[in-house]
């Protein structure tokens, strides 16, 4: 008899990104701005002095410093990751046992479900009514379900909308299970609730550098809460989860505040642009997609034609998110968006 898999692994899936040779990459909701050669210089100086013989610090100091007074809160309630899939990932292998049920919403972003998954957990889904997540239904979902965990992006990745913060917080206040908002778009948006976690026992916010602040390269995430479920996450995690390399130049980029608000507004006017352009296609072409509103850095289109808008970008050498009968493209510069925007043109004009 040889060896058997675990249940939980037999039928898992794989995250795939867009594979491909592209000029243009519009599918991953990265940042288009580059570091400035100031801040380049700094993190150059700096790494040269990093003592590579030693372990990281463990706890990661200095980085949840810098992003504490990014935000607004303590240090103390801050906990970095190596991106938010580590903490994620974390969260559903100790806050939860297993067969215990994990509340998602669909659509959102798939790794919830891989991670509840790939720990013994039991997803349970929420289908959202025109990509609209009901704040009742998933209070009353979790309760009927006896969820452990309820998890969603606000703003939502991929649909582009988002709750309220009182609404967030409200579901917080009225579950007894794991609240957990995962603000990678926030930055992009003004309804985050960071700072208000100390308030509750159940809340844990996830933050990441990936998006506005163009750190995808580093991977560099935080979990804000309270004390204790903070400690808990620092008591879990690996020891040494975050290198020094992405310590030392999160620290140096979160402590340029100014730099980081200029890139959050340019990336902000470059996703009103593509979005106002696309909303003037669907004008003139009512029937070929449905442009849903944004709070995040890309615009998410429901459309027949999906499928063809895809290949035709890759004919194009830039890559865009398709998924299922829609398509997600990420704002980039003003010729990347140019450049996307004329074969989406094409594409609806087309018979």
């Amino acid at each position: 008899m040889g060896y058997e898999l675990p249940e939980k692994l037999k039928n898992i899936k794989a995250y795939q990104p867009v594979s491909g040779e592209f000029q243009t990459h519009l599918d991953a909701n990265e940042s288009f701005l580059f570091l400035t050669e100031e801040i380049l210089e700094e993190i150059g100086q700096a790494v040269k002095k990093i003592d590579y013989r030693r372990y990281p610090d463990p706890e990661c100091r200095g980085v949840c410093r810098k992003f504490a007074e990014l935000i607004g809160v303590s240090p103390e309630i801050i906990m970095a990751g190596n991106g938010s899939d580590e903490l994620i990932s974390l969260i559903m292998a100790n806050f939860a046992d297993a067969g215990d049920k994990v509340l998602v919403a669909a659509p959102d972003f798939s790794m919830y479900e891989f991670y509840a998954a790939s720990c013994g957990l039991e997803p349970v889904i929420l289908e959202k009514e025109n990509l609209v997540l009901n704040k009742d239904e998933l209070i009353q979902k979790a309760k009927d379900t006896d969820s452990k965990i309820v998890i969603f992006s606000n703003p939502c990745n991929p649909s582009s909308m988002e709750l309220s913060g009182e609404d967030v917080l409200d579901i917080a206040g009225k579950l007894d299970c794991l609240v957990v908002a995962d603000e990678a778009y926030m930055d992009f948006s003004d309804a985050s609730i960071a700072g208000k976690t100390e308030e509750f026992d159940n809340l844990i916010v996830l933050k990441t550098c990936s998006k506005a602040f163009g750190l995808a390269a580093i991977r560099l995430g935080f979990a804000v809460s309270n004390k204790k479920l903070t400690g808990i996450l620092k008591t879990v995690k690996s020891p040494y989860n975050v290198n020094t390399l992405t310590q030392t130049v999160g620290e140096i980029v979160l402590s340029h505040k100014e730099y980081l608000k200029r890139c959050r507004d340019q990336i902000c006017r470059e996703r009103d642009y593509l979005y106002q352009e696309i909303k003037k296609l669907q004008e003139a072409y009512p029937d070929a997609f449905t442009l849903f509103p944004t709070k995040t850095n890309f615009v998410y289109l429901k459309t027949g034609k999906a499928e063809k808008i895809f290949q035709r970008m890759k004919e194009e050498k830039i890559a865009v998110r398709l998924m299922k009968d829609s398509v997600r493209i990420c704002a980039g510069s003003r010729d990347e968006n140019d450049a996307m925007l004329s074969v989406l043109k094409d594409c609806v004009e087309e018979s």
